[in-house]
């Protein structure tokens, strides 16, 4: 590296640290409310937070000045970076324990609500990627698999708005509704947490959802929650190939076929797969991965402004709350099969 270009990386750097220790800070913050709640996911608490953070008038200058440079690093590299570790949560042996029937009418339910809400968006007039996005939330792993789609579309930043608000009321709404509608439908507690890990969107909202239940249902909604995982990435990769095949632009960069920290994600389920992890190498890795999440996701949350959707987010809001009903009910199908 020259002289130049060293200096300029270390400019850059310079730039990203009030953002990124801010980030760092709300994240810490986080981890401190779910220790005293554990009820609460980490993850929804920090998402909270930035959105919480994102309407103070005195914060809103540093937000989009001094700070702007380094949560947009956390927002975008960060959460790629978290979702590549994320991987390492996966076993194949364990999908592969479910049986096929489980893991057929979990992809039915994943693929049936993806395109499902992408019609309803389309229909609903949402603008730009904002279909794509809520989809890909809603169907797959919440504001993750928002941000994942984000980059390989290169969504605006303000186009992820909505989908991470949408996404974390309504998986927050399912801590509550879901246990609630557990004993009137007649699930068991095995029955209870496959329906939990098919139809809520973070894996944080998953385990305070199922965990209601016991052992066993966390279990399992934790294995078909990861199944569905897993297909973040063929996902991702036919979007990444229809987008490509769209652009017309010779002269500028087209989308990989599969984003680099897609193929990352893959490499590290091969690695728990097939691979001999230690513990406590997982269990570092899991506390890097949450911790980069837990700040991406704050900075996410800090580029919403709650008037604008209130403004104009009704359409979308109507998306949100349709895409949830239907993946519930079509988790709840998926369970009736199994």
């Amino acid at each position: 590296m020259s002289g130049a270009a060293a200096g300029e990386a270390r400019r850059r750097w310079r730039e990203r640290m009030p953002g990124l220790a801010v980030a760092a800070a709300a994240a810490a913050g986080a981890w401190l409310v779910h220790l005293a709640v554990p009820a609460v996911p980490l993850l929804t608490v920090a998402v909270a937070a930035g959105i919480v953070a994102g309407q103070l008038p005195p914060v809103r200058p540093g937000l989009d000045g001094v700070l702007k440079p380094g949560l947009g690093f956390s927002a975008r590299t960060l959460l790629r970076t978290g979702i590549v570790l994320l991987g390492l949560k996966l076993s194949l042996a364990d999908i592969a324990g479910l049986g096929w029937i489980t893991i057929a009418t979990t992809v039915a339910v994943v693929v049936l609500t993806f395109f499902g809400t992408v019609a309803l968006g389309r229909a609903m007039r949402l603008p730009g990627h904002e279909p794509l996005l809520v989809a890909s939330g809603f169907a797959i792993c919440g504001a993750s698999a928002i941000g994942a789609m984000a980059a390989t579309v290169r969504a605006r930043d303000d186009e992820q708005a909505r989908p991470v608000a949408l996404v974390t009321l309504c998986g927050t709404l399912a801590i509550a509704v879901l246990p609630a509608l557990w004993h009137p439908l007649g699930l068991s507690a095995t029955q209870f947490g496959h329906w939990v890990g098919a139809g809520v969107h973070d894996v944080g909202q998953v385990v305070a959802t199922a965990q209601i239940a016991g052992a066993s249902a966390l279990a399992v909604a934790v294995v078909v929650k990861l199944t569905r995982v897993l297909l973040l990435a063929p996902i991702v990769a036919i979007v990444a190939g229809v987008e490509r095949r769209r652009s017309t632009d010779a002269s500028g960069p087209r989308p990989a076929i599969v984003p680099l920290f897609i193929a990352g994600f893959l490499v590290a389920v091969l690695v728990r797969t097939f691979l001999h992890v230690p513990e406590a190498v997982l269990a570092a890795a899991d506390l890097v991965q949450t911790t980069l999440l837990a700040m991406a996701l704050f900075a996410l949350g800090a580029s919403i402004r709650v008037a604008a959707l209130l403004h104009t987010g009704w359409r979308a809001l109507v998306t949100g709350l349709a895409s949830w009903v239907l993946v519930a009910a079509l988790a709840y199908g998926a369970v009736l099969l199994g």
